[in-house]
């Protein structure tokens, strides 16, 4: 038998020659990118507060605002320091002591002071007049310190001791000691006085009595000097040894008034500038700067003892205080002699070196070195 043929193979399909295969797509793989968007600052939000015992929800705890309360501080400070120049600058006694008059001098360059020490006992009892040694009752008030301060427009200040002796002419009383303008028409007589004898015009005015003044120096706590010699003086109550101490008031106020002394007057003028120096470093150093019971206590003494010129004011004081911190020039007018006269004994100004010290200071010039006196 002949073989059996094989079986046909079904075949494959095929598909159209116009249909093309299906292809798989896939989307391409992607990366993160970071997200760069500004988000708004998260805040904090605390949690919530457990409710009280009695079930009420407590307040929210107000934020301190230490800022705030320092400029609260600050103001408050501001107000006390206005409030409190203002009571003194009231506090001064106020007198016309600058009036004008005819042929008064031109203003000069510079600040020029009157400072005036009077021998004034208003308002002391029987017990401090025996305190400090005053002598009682003797009449029309008196000086017993005359300076003439002047404040230049730079370099440093300089302090005139005017001898309460000095013989000059006194408007509409002819010649006599210059202290006793003082006593025939108080203070304008006086700076009318002084201006015509010195050719300078001043500006400020400022006088002390023994009260206040013993009572500026108990304030300050006392005052240190230095004595090369003791001096003793039964008159001003003083007995001091030689040598560095601390003045109480009434021993200051007896030490620029004693005469008990080799040269007397010009001794005493001596020590009037010494104390005037030791008494305004005490009163601008910072110890006393810094201590504000110290400070007022010295500042309502001073307001409070001194008379001074309608126009004058706490913060004139205050200038003239600082000025004369720093270096000052401290000498005496040029003396001439000692002359006795229908009027006692009195002190003469050298007229020819005096007019060219008096003409430095109006030309708000340093006075030279020769016409300076101890």
């Amino acid at each position: 038998m002949p073989p059996a043929a094989p079986k046909p193979q079904p075949r494959p399909h095929t598909p159209p020659p116009t249909q093309r295969p299906a292809q798989q797509r896939h989307a391409p793989t992607q990366r993160p990118v970071p997200h760069h968007d500004p988000l708004p600052p998260r805040r904090r939000t605390p949690p919530p507060a457990p409710p009280a015992a009695n079930g009420r929800q407590p307040r929210p705890r107000r934020r301190r605002r230490p800022l705030r309360w320092v400029s609260f501080t600050g103001i408050l400070l501001i107000v006390a320091l206005i409030a409190g120049v203002m009571y003194l600058d009231n506090s001064l006694t106020r007198i016309d002591a600058l009036a004008n008059y005819p042929d008064r001098p031109a203003d000069t360059p510079g600040t020029n002071w009157l400072l005036v020490g009077s021998d004034g006992r208003a308002g002391l009892t029987a017990d401090q007049e025996k305190e400090l040694a005053t002598g009682g009752d003797v009449g029309p008030e008196r000086t017993d310190t005359i300076m003439l301060v002047h404040i230049p427009g730079s370099g440093p200040t300089t302090m005139v001791s005017l001898p309460r002796d000095s013989y000059v002419p006194i408007p509409g009383h002819g010649k006599d000691k210059l202290n006793a303008a003082f006593a025939f028409g108080g203070a304008p007589l006086l700076t009318q006085t002084v201006e015509q004898a010195t050719g300078i015009r001043i500006d400020h005015y400022a006088q002390i009595g023994f009260g206040g003044f013993a009572s500026v120096v108990d304030a300050l706590g006392g005052i240190d000097v230095c004595l090369d010699e003791p001096i003793s003086d039964p008159l001003a109550g003083l007995d001091l040894p030689a040598g560095c101490q601390k003045l109480s008031g009434p021993d200051a106020l007896g030490f620029v008034r004693t005469r008990a002394t080799p040269l007397a007057d010009v001794d005493r003028m001596k020590h009037q500038r010494m104390f005037m120096a030791a008494l305004l470093k005490k009163a601008t150093s910072i110890g006393t700067i810094v201590n504000p019971f110290a400070l007022w206590s010295m500042s309502t003494g001073v307001a409070k003892s001194l008379k001074v010129d309608e126009g004058d004011h706490i913060w004139n004081l205050g200038a003239l205080g600082w000025a004369m911190r720093g270096e000052t020039v401290t000498t005496t007018v040029p003396i001439g002699g000692f002359s006795d006269t229908d009027v006692g004994n009195v002190l003469v100004w050298d007229k020819a070196k005096a007019s060219s010290f008096f003409d430095a200071l109006a030309n708000d010039q340093q006075i030279p070195a020769d016409l300076r006196t101890g």
